[in-house]
């Protein structure tokens, strides 16, 4: 049965307008999204085959072309629009966090830095650049590694903090592998990065590590 045939109550799209987007399940966004399902397949089962052949939507964000279009029903137009949807969530939190104090915002940052760093298949480290109000001025992928490391260079760190007149920073890098915690080599180079942007008197705030749909704040650890 299409969808357009269901109760008006229990269609996606109108239960969306009337509740909102919290009350609707994963498959039922993503149907919302999708707008049209399959042959013989209607949106919501369509969404529903996209939860489970990508088991989080995590998973779902970060897949490629190729992976997206293993599912009948999707194909490169719905893998740009999927793209284009992340694209503007990202430019979203960038303007709150350009806009207010970021370091006021954790939430803000740490969905921000989910965006930008779940899933993906190598280390990567980054560097959140902040004026004297503490507001983003940009966000920069300053190494890239393995699965399970990336060689961080403090004096590059220092150089790009000058470069973009930084009062002071945010680190951050994910673990592929899943494990939130910080290793000892993490606590070692959070020390050094911290000494070395000191000597030219900018403050790190905060250094984080996402794995998977977790973040963890050595600040909010007291670790810093």
């Amino acid at each position: 049965m299409s969808i357009t045939d269901w109760p008006a109550d229990q269609r996606p799209r109108e239960r969306l307008i009337k509740f909102g987007p919290q009350a609707l399940s994963d498959a039922e966004l993503l149907a919302v999204f999708l707008r049209v399902g399959a042959a013989g397949k209607s949106a919501v089962d369509l969404g529903r085959e996209m939860s489970s052949h990508f088991g989080s939507l995590n998973r779902l964000f970060s897949a490629s072309l190729d992976d997206f279009c293993t599912i009948n029903g999707l194909g490169p137009a719905k893998f740009a629009q999927l793209q284009a949807v992340l694209e503007l969530g990202r430019r979203s939190l960038t303007e709150e966090l350009q806009s207010g104090n970021s370091f006021d915002a954790p939430v803000a940052v740490k969905q921000y830095l989910q965006l930008l760093l779940t899933n993906k298949p190598y280390e990567s480290f980054l560097v959140l650049f902040l004026d004297v109000r503490n507001r983003l001025i940009c966000a920069d992928e300053l190494f890239r590694g393995t699965l399970t490391h990336a060689s961080v260079y403090p004096r590059e760190v220092v150089k790009a903090a000058l470069a973009r007149n930084a009062a002071s920073v945010m680190l951050a890098h994910n673990h592929p592998s899943g494990t939130l915690e910080p290793s000892t080599a993490d606590h070692q180079l959070t020390q050094t990065l911290k000494q070395a942007l000191d000597l030219i008197g900018v403050r790190v705030l905060d250094h984080f590590i996402v794995a998977g749909t977790q973040v963890y704040s050595f600040a909010e650890h007291g670790q810093l």
